[in-house]
């Protein structure tokens, strides 16, 4: 039997039926859309929008949020809030598909504008500099990926402040495979984790899917260009795995799939990413078989990472079945040719 026709032996319309259940709005919300292909005008996905902002985890990190549009301690957005700061608590509203123009998030995204984005370059740090602005020698590739894909997210395409963020992306993005020199000069220096001779993969894959958000008829020839040559540095490791010895893994964690990721990533996110551009290569092909392999005999993936007790609301149990993760590898699957169910809607 095709790997193809065992999956979809599985149970699948018990699994969509999981998904879409009202208790976790935010996922009922993404697999009416991104499952079973419904618009964004369709009534069931504008009702499942609407209980996102109602019920759930979102009402609830607004709830904690300050007057001033930041969590916890105002200049403390990043390093020792982790992960309860401003930053990640963007990055959640935008992963839970919270309502962009609801005025706390707007709030939200100007405080991270306003302390974190360098007015310099347009990158963003993980520092403020006391003036004003993110601290300059701060910027770095995975904050400014992230914050670029949540402020797109949340509606802020056309603001000429993420157009010069999208702009730093594009200028000093680097996918160095350690065949040459480390680069040098700023942002490079005293970033070795970062930019090194070999780029830090954390970096590539938020930085794709950053640029994945922007709509394929706003990209500019340097951002197709920044596509291109990012996907094909995933591809030359096929994904998760090392390029000058595909018989071991880049890190050991890629092979475990979490929700949130924050900075992380594993090999569904990327998988997901690369696919979400249309991307169709053999490389790809083990991060498919791996996803595929973690299904259970239910139709359901588990959650092998999480960040339980560390958010400001608490979501899903590791080592358990997750809606998320289930969620994120249908999608994926789909995204690169594997469609798992005939949707019912």
């Amino acid at each position: 039997m095709a790997k193809k026709e065992i999956a979809k032996s599985r149970g699948t319309s018990e699994v969509l039926s999981w998904l879409l259940e009202p208790d976790h709005p935010s996922v009922r919300y993404f697999a009416l859309r991104d499952l079973c292909g419904l618009r964004e005008s369709d009534p069931q996905v504008r009702e499942a929008k609407a209980a996102i902002m109602a019920d759930g985890p979102v009402p609830c990190i607004l709830a904690k949020q300050k007057a001033g549009g930041y969590w916890g301690i105002e200049s403390d957005f990043y390093i020792r809030a982790k992960y309860k700061g401003t930053v990640w608590s963007l990055i959640l509203l935008a992963e839970l598909g919270a309502f962009g123009a609801d005025p706390r998030i707007r709030n939200a995204c100007e405080f991270i504008l306003r302390w974190s984005q360098d007015s310099q370059s347009g990158g963003f740090s993980y520092v403020g500099s006391g003036s004003g602005g993110g601290f300059h020698s701060g910027v770095i590739p995975c904050l400014t990926g992230n914050m670029v894909w949540s402020m797109l997210r949340l509606g802020f395409e056309d603001d000429p402040r993420l157009e010069k963020a999208v702009d730093w992306i594009v200028r000093y993005r680097r996918f160095d495979d350690g065949g040459g020199p480390a680069p040098s000069g700023w942002p490079f220096d005293k970033r070795e984790a970062c930019y090194g001779r070999h780029t830090c993969h954390m970096g590539v894959i938020k930085t794709l899917k950053a640029l994945g958000e922007i709509p394929g008829k706003k990209r500019t020839a340097e951002v197709r260009w920044t596509i291109e040559e990012g996907t094909e540095y995933l591809l030359r490791h096929h994904l998760f795995k090392r390029s000058r010895d595909l018989a071991k893994i880049a890190k050991p964690s890629m092979l475990k799939f979490g929700f949130p990721l924050m900075w992380r990533t594993d090999a569904l996110e990327m998988l997901d990413v690369l696919a979400g551009f249309d991307c169709r290569d053999a490389r790809m092909s083990e991060a498919v078989d791996l996803i595929l392999s973690k299904r259970d005999g239910q139709g359901h993936w588990v959650l092998e990472r999480g960040f339980e007790g560390r958010l400001q609301v608490p979501l899903e149990k590791e080592n358990r079945p997750s809606k998320w993760i289930t969620l994120s590898s249908l999608r994926a699957l789909k995204r690169a040719g594997i469609e798992l169910f005939q949707s019912q809607i």
